[in-house]
């Protein structure tokens, strides 16, 4: 039988990256979750060594359920540009470089994208996954995907989101991510998406 969380019961949210946090918060707090992260309680964040999204998302939550002694929910996430054959994927982070500046890894999209075929900003087909995780501190884990699809632009727009947003047009809208309106992206985001899995799974369905 599936494991279910119960309103009332604390989860910890595995990352220290304070808008996945407050992301994933948004999207637990409806149904009464007592929601801490792997930075408030002091845990480190484990060397992501997982060549999928899969294998990074179950690292993290089980890292932070085992430390923790709680069930733990982790993100992994990231852009997949099917010009650069899926890049920066699960590297997607990694482009921002040790300061997690994605100002930076907005600009090697756009050199990696001018370099390979010339670039000049028109749209190319993108999009974006997260793979979320729920591990209990006993081992176990269960596994929810969610998919936006779209492409990528350039120059950036928009100084909302974070990562990657400012590049990203999902398809049917005219707005980047990072133009639109928190509860607009939200209401397709990827997150949200793997988030729609989650909650029918585990949650109470009278919740």
């Amino acid at each position: 039988m599936t494991r279910r969380l119960q309103r009332g019961d604390r989860l910890v949210v595995a990352t220290h990256n304070p808008g996945k946090v407050w992301e994933i918060n948004k999207l637990i707090e409806p149904y009464g979750l007592a929601a801490v992260s792997a930075g408030e309680l002091g845990l480190d964040e484990p060397v992501e060594t997982e060549t999928t999204f899969v294998g990074n998302a179950k690292l993290k939550a089980l890292f932070a359920a085992k430390g923790s002694g709680l069930p733990s929910l982790a993100d992994d996430s990231g852009i997949e540009i099917d010009a650069l054959d899926g890049a920066p994927g699960v590297y997607t982070a990694d482009w921002a470089g040790p300061k997690r500046d994605f100002s930076i890894a907005m600009q090697k999209v756009h050199d990696e994208l001018k370099a390979k075929q010339d670039w000049n900003g028109e749209p190319l087909r993108a999009n974006f996954i997260s793979v979320l995780c729920l591990a209990w501190p006993d081992g176990e884990t269960q596994l929810f995907e969610g998919k936006v699809y779209g492409h990528v632009v350039w120059p950036p727009r928009g100084g909302n989101g974070f990562g990657y947003d400012p590049i990203f047009v999902a398809d049917g809208k005219e707005q980047t991510f990072g133009e639109m309106e928190p509860a607009s992206k939200y209401a397709i985001s990827h997150r949200t998406r793997a988030f729609d899995h989650f909650k029918r799974a585990v949650l109470d369905a009278s919740e």
